[in-house]
Order: structure tokens, then sequence, then C-alpha cells
């Protein structure tokens, strides 16, 4: 029996009507851009995120880059950014001609070190954007503080750990403006692009609207030079049904991840997953680690078993950021993470009975 690395049927299948029905009242509505189901769902993720307000965009990476511009951060302003995460967090900084100073994660649960930021701030520091990587709440109460003592904003990046909380709080909620991204892979996904900013600064939020639409309150009058980034009115309807099942969801991510857990303990040369104390895990991806990382992929993938890797070069390592001639090995906590990380299958609707057959691949390999 194979294992793929994803599967959207436990999900879809279950909610297949209530989506097109959905779907069907958009069409039915002829209403198809900034109408009420993006204001719906708009509301209701808000809500969901223990955020004053929400933000619909077109995808995660301009969530991350309006956030900035609203927050007036551009031209020879640097914000702190992890070594290690997905690339669209440092486009974000370079869209708006502002430079990604990266900082190292813990080793242990792969989340931006608060113990090394201070180092890194300079006069010209105006922001740090932790990223929420793999499902994992960042250690937030130092990072905020960090961030109040040196007077400087915060913008997370949600777009992996929607409904994980740090000490209590949200994810999505500590921040000036945070971006989240509704992909379709992500632990709440659309049907293609989508985002959303959530802020609890009523002014940030207007800004928000604004830029997202032309720079434009009232159709054909343009107040700023603004951008085409709208989510869309199809897939707000779909998220607003998604996200009712969201919690649930979660739930069964965290068993899979338990019984993961359970079935590859003690594996000599493998790394679990590791939250840090005080933060929840709602498991958008579940990485091990092993310097074997590479050939235990090509076992798992004779197996029948799907794996992918988060991610296989660093930021700092791509040809687009070569300009900044950061060399090799300066970062060298990303670039082991980046040469030993390996994705397992991971989905709600997953069965025990897969997950023991994924880790006894793993075991088989190891042994």
């Amino acid at each position: 029996m194979q294992v793929p690395f994803l599967s959207f049927a436990p999900q879809h299948q279950p909610i297949r009507e209530e989506i097109l029905e959905a779907v069907g009242r958009v069409y039915d509505s002829q209403w198809y851009v900034l109408g009420q189901s993006v204001r719906d769902f708009e509301a209701a993720y808000a809500k969901f995120s223990g955020a004053g307000y929400c933000v619909g965009v077109a995808n995660g990476l301009d969530a991350l880059h309006l956030s900035l511009v609203a927050l007036g951060i551009g031209a020879g302003d640097e914000v702190i950014v992890p070594s290690n995460t997905y690339i669209a967090t440092w486009l974000a900084v370079s869209y708006v001609g502002a430079v990604p100073v990266p900082v190292e994660p813990s080793p242990i649960t792969y989340n931006l070190d608060p113990r090394l930021i201070e180092a890194a701030i300079t006069p010209r520091t105006r922001a740090i954007m932790p990223v929420h990587l793999y499902g994992q709440a960042c250690e937030m109460r130092a990072i905020m503080e960090i961030a109040q003592r040196h007077q400087l904003l915060v913008i997370e990046d949600n777009a992996q750990a929607q409904g994980a909380t740090a000490h209590g709080q949200l994810t999505g909620s500590f921040g000036a403006a945070n971006g989240t991204s509704f992909y379709p892979g992500k632990n709440l996904g659309a049907l293609g692009d989508a985002g959303a900013v959530t802020t609890n600064d009523e002014g940030v939020a207007q800004k928000l609207r604004v830029l997202r639409n032309y720079g434009s309150q009232q159709k054909y009058y343009n107040e700023v030079v603004g951008y085409n980034s709208r989510l869309d009115e199809l897939q707000a309807a779909v998220l607003s049904v998604k996200l009712g099942y969201l919690p649930e969801w979660t739930r069964q991510r965290q068993q899979v991840a338990a019984w993961y857990d359970t079935h590859l303990r003690g594996i000599e040369g493998l790394q679990l997953p590791v939250a840090a104390l005080g933060s929840t895990h709602v498991y958008h991806l579940y990485v091990v680690r092993t310097a074997r990382r590479d050939a235990l992929q090509e076992h798992l993938t004779a197996a029948g078993i799907g794996t992918l890797i988060h991610y296989p070069v660093p930021p700092h390592q791509q040809q687009a950021y070569a300009h900044m001639n950061i060399r090799k090995g300066a970062f060298p906590i990303a670039e082991e993470l980046a040469a030993t990380s390996l994705s397992l299958p991971m989905w709600p609707g997953m069965t025990e009975e897969q997950v023991v057959q994924v880790a006894e691949a793993v075991r088989s390999y190891f042994d």
C-alpha cells in the first residue's frame, strides 16, 4: 500500500456538498470581487486568530509584502528574518527595498532563536519577522520583549501555523501586522492561491484595504500607489466552510504526530520534532532529521512512501540572493537543516495503520 505525502480526500470528500453549495451561492450572487463572502470570512478568521481585524489578499507573499508597506518599512531599513525559511519571507522584505538580515534558528525547534536576535540589531533595524515554521509557534514572549526594548515592529509569518499558540496566545495576534497563506496545502487551504493579514490596529487594517485595491477606497479614485491583491469571493466562500473544520483537522494532525512519536521513538540517528516550552504545534509538517537524509528519502520512495524536503536550499544560498555575498558556512544551522531535514506524510484523516507503515519503512532503513 502506497502512502502519499499529502492527500486531500479525507478532508474534501465529507464536505464536498457544503463546499459546492458555498461556491454556488457566490455564482448566483453575481458579485465576484470584494463582496459579502470576503467580509464574512475576514470577520470569522479575525475571531479565530484572536485578532481585531483581518484583510484578505491574493496570497501569502502579498500578505507579508503589504504588511511591510502598510507599516512604512522601505528602502534602507533592515528586517530580521530567520536564516531557514521559505524564500517568500525574504522576498517580501526585498520587495519594499529593505534588507533581510538573517538570524539562525534554534537547532532544537528550528524556529528563530530569540537569544541571537539582539546581536543582529543595528540603527537601521526596523522590524523582526518570525516564522512559525512547520506549524510550531515561535517563542513569541521573548521576541516581543526584545522588540519592545528596541522599539521594533513585529510582523509574524503565520503561513504554516494557523491555530498554534505561544503561552496561550494565538499566532497571528502578536505582531503589528501578520501575514498568512491559504495555499491549498496549508492547514487552512483554499482551492488556489489566497492569503490574509491579521492585525489589532484599525489604522493598519484600513491601509491594507486601500493597498490591496489599487490604492483606492472609492472606485476610480486612487489615494496611493496601490496593488491588485484581493482575496477572491469564491476562495473566501470555500475558506469559510473549511474554517469551521480546522480545529478538528488540527486535532487529527496532532494525533498523527503523536503516533509518529510513538512508532519512531528510539531510532538511533533520527531526530524527531520537539516543541518549545509554552508553544503548541499544529503540525503543518512532521519533519525528522538525519545525516542520511537523501538515502532515507530514496529508501522511502522505493517503498511507495511520499516525502518532501522543506527546504533544500536556504535563502542565503539561493541565486536570487547571491548579491548579498554571504559565504557558505555563514549560517551553519540553516545549512545543516537544509541537508538533514525530511518531511514525512502528514494530513488530517491519516490513519495509524498508514503511520505504522511509514515508521516500519523508516526503521527498516536504519536497521
